[in-house]
């Protein structure tokens, strides 16, 4: 039987060549989108099942990032997604995928932003550290309660007529760490010392060694001469313990 021989053109050629070289770069952008995809699923899933126990209903948006572009993974045929250890589906933060049935068992980590949007207390002005927040300061409005690691306070209590700790700025939710209780008497400060033991009470005057603060410890000398401490109950009452 005669042997045919062919002569590829160089455009030809050229051709089979690209071909050949994409078809693994195509292999691993499938890789990668399937990876994405699983952890976007699996993220969206997750924090909505998490969010159904809060007792604040939240609207809640997951974006899961990319795959490094450099990272190359061997197709997988069973992929799981999980949450790394010190991480949470919570702002920026991380969630992993890892392949427990393929040729190479590779193991994974994506960007994913969680946000949790609905109204809490927000400020209307700016306010300067060390001032005390009244209710004029304060509204409602919708934010990121994702945004910064911080609780939201979300009794009106747990931030009327405290006093900023930081400087706050126009339409900033209030959190945690973000204030502190008011100072309520100077050190120097004649004070009213309430002492309560087994089955009595009795009360007399004091003078204030430090500045009192609502729930806080002052110190104070009795009338005596005696220096001790007690708990802040008001604009000049001391309470100690017997």
């Amino acid at each position: 039987m005669p042997v045919i021989r062919t002569s590829l053109q160089p455009a030809q050629a050229l051709w089979i060549a690209l071909v050949a070289c994409a078809a693994p770069v195509f292999a691993q952008e499938q890789v990668a989108q399937g990876v994405q995809a699983l952890a976007q699923q699996w993220a969206v899933e997750a924090v909505q099942k998490s969010q159904r126990a809060e007792p604040t209903p939240l609207r809640m948006d997951v974006t899961v990032g990319a795959l490094d572009a450099r990272v190359r993974l061997a197709a997988c045929g069973n992929m799981e997604a999980y949450v790394p250890p010190g991480a949470r589906l919570w702002g920026r933060s991380r969630v992993g995928v890892r392949c427990v049935d393929g040729i190479s068992r590779w193991n994974v980590t994506l960007p994913v932003t969680v946000r949790a949007l609905g109204e809490a207390w927000v400020v209307k002005t700016q306010l300067a550290a060390g001032t005390a927040v009244t209710e004029s300061d304060v509204t409602r409005g919708e934010v990121d309660w994702a945004e910064e690691q911080g609780a939201i306070l979300t009794d009106r209590a747990a931030w009327l007529g405290q006093t900023a700790s930081r400087a706050l700025t126009t339409g900033q939710a209030l959190r945690q760490g973000m204030l502190r209780q008011a100072q309520v008497f100077q050190a120097g400060a004649t004070v009213k010392i309430v002492a309560q033991g087994p089955g009595f009470q009795i009360s007399s005057e004091a003078q204030a060694l430090s500045a009192g603060v609502v729930g806080q410890q002052a110190r104070v000398k009795m009338d005596n001469g005696r220096v001790t401490s007690g708990t802040v109950l008001d604009v000049r009452t001391v309470k100690i313990d017997l």
